[in-house]
């Protein structure tokens, strides 16, 4: 079920324009399988921005993605009706789906990096498909989404900017195709709040002088009311997490540990790295020091762009810096995962912003949990498969996930996967890279609260990067402040994030 509840005022201009898209109780399922998307409806006009809101699982991905005709596998429109620009995405022949997606139609998901080809420089990936490739409408393009052109950006590459500006590169690339309608997933996860602002802004520009019909999937109250028209509310089903054993809560977040011996612990010293690029280096961290001691939660705050994310992959052994030096409980921790023993390997794990850069698509949960656990438990088949149902439990998914695909799950469970697929492994170190940045509140809340019992419950030392600082402030003991690739600050959390 939804329902649709206008503004109070209608921004557009073009609003008694015929609709460019419209769904009429739309239903999406895998057959025999879950229900991905319940009877839903909308409308969508040219020069209007339209928000799909609702709880993890509600079909809101799912409702954005049957627009262009992108279904998970196996899943099919059992009931209602869909039009998109005159046509029906869920029958319509493969090469007019292509032309409607190439010239009509245009697609942002919520991971966008993982569409910009890490080897083009940004100026040729926004260029490539452009109706004008042309250096000036290009450079122009990244002014609109509010990105530097002076610095030496337009000939990086896509590894060496933030995640923000991947997001922000990638909604140039798609406006380059002036496109009659414009798709968003979570368009502002992992921004600050001064980006989402901006964002916001722009979206509504985009509307107005293009007559831009915008569709976005948002979790974000406060961007669906500063740029939205029209809101369509969709409902999930009755929820299939196991109820929680323990609920941990901001209030039950365990006291830090009493201290440790020096040295114990998670550690980096003067971590440089810069990015190398035609117009010169630019420096996304510069000799920054980083602490995480055993059983503590740690947080890394810091506007986009000041080279969090880049600080956990170091630590992670993902990308290599150019100088500094890690340690592991005192001892020697090589910079790159290549070359750290493999009980490294097995201490520290990484949960990655978006869950499908570790989750196979084309694979099953069960598959995806089985992998580390071949490769680090030493257990047999059949323990691992018994194995494989308690992960699944103890991040409170019922065991049957394991027959599932990441595409029949909503974005909370994928990434309850994901942590369920670090925990294979047993580690002492989880390393989580905006982990709630494109969940709905209370499903964001529930993900800390699992973070905060298994912290608790196998003595995990837990770093959180993360724009909310409400959560920051609820779930961690000690967090370090990044500015531009300097460490500003670290401490307590009490002392140094105000609280909600």
């Amino acid at each position: 079920m939804s329902d649709t509840a206008p503004a109070p005022a209608p921004r557009s201009t073009l609003a008694t324009d015929p609709p460019v898209a419209t769904a009429a109780g739309l239903e999406i399922a895998v057959p025999g399988g879950p229900v991905l998307l319940h009877p839903a409806s909308l409308t969508v006009r040219p020069g209007q921005v339209t928000a799909l809101t609702g709880p993890s699982g509600s079909g809101k991905t799912t409702l954005l993605r049957a627009l262009i005709g992108h279904f998970p596998d196996g899943a099919a429109v059992t009931s209602g009706t869909l039009d998109v620009l005159g046509h029906r995405p869920d029958v319509l022949a493969p090469a007019e789906l292509r032309n409607l997606r190439r010239h009509r139609i245009a697609y942002v998901g919520q991971d966008p990096g993982s569409a910009l080809n890490p080897r083009m420089k940004i100026r040729s990936i926004v260029a490539e498909t452009a109706t004008d490739p042309s250096d000036e409408a290009v450079l122009g393009l990244l002014r609109e989404c509010r990105l530097p052109v002076d610095d030496g950006l337009p000939d990086r590459r896509p590894t060496a900017i933030s995640g923000g500006q991947q997001r922000r590169v990638a909604l140039a690339r798609a406006l380059a195709r002036t496109p009659e309608v414009l798709l968003l997933d979570e368009p502002t996860a992992g921004l600050d709040s001064a980006l989402r602002d901006e964002i916001a802004e722009l979206l509504r520009d985009l509307a107005a002088s293009r007559g831009l019909a915008v569709v976005m999937a948002c979790h974000d109250p406060e961007l669906v009311e500063a740029c939205a028209d029209h809101v369509v509310r969709l409902t999930a089903p009755q929820s299939a997490h196991l109820p929680s054993q323990r609920a941990a809560g901001p209030d039950a977040v365990p006291a830090a540990p009493a201290p440790t011996a020096v040295g114990e612990g998670l550690r980096a010293q003067g971590i440089s790295v810069a990015f190398t690029h035609r117009a010169g280096r630019h420096q996304a961290l510069d000799a920054v020091d980083f602490s995480a001691a055993p059983g503590t939660a740690t947080g890394i705050v810091g506007p986009s762009g000041s080279g969090k994310t880049t600080l956990l992959r170091i630590l992670a052994g993902l990308h290599p810096a150019d100088s500094g030096s890690l340690t592991l409980d005192d001892h020697p921790l090589a910079l790159t995962a290549r070359k750290r023993r493999r009980e490294h390997h097995r201490r520290i794990q990484l949960v990655p912003q978006n869950p499908l850069d570790a989750l196979n698509p084309s694979r099953t949960v069960g598959d995806a949990l089985t992998r580390p656990l071949r490769l680090h438990s030493g257990l047999s088949r059949r323990q691992i498969a018994g194995r494989v149902g308690e992960l699944l439990e103890q991040v409170e998914l019922p065991a049957d996930f394991a027959a599932r695909r990441p595409g029949e799950l909503s974005g909370g469970q994928r990434q309850r996967v994901s942590i369920a697929r670090a925990l294979a492994t047993d580690p002492g170190y989880l390393l989580c890279d905006e982990i709630t940045s494109a969940l709905d509140p209370e499903t964001a809340a529930t993900v800390m609260d699992l973070l905060a019992r298994l912290r608790t419950e196998r003595g995990l030392t837990t770093v959180v990067v993360s724009h909310e600082l409400h959560l920051i402030a609820a779930y961690t003991d000690t967090v370090h402040l990044l500015d531009a690739g300097r460490l500003t600050a670290r401490g307590s959390t009490a002392e140094l994030v105000p609280g909600p």
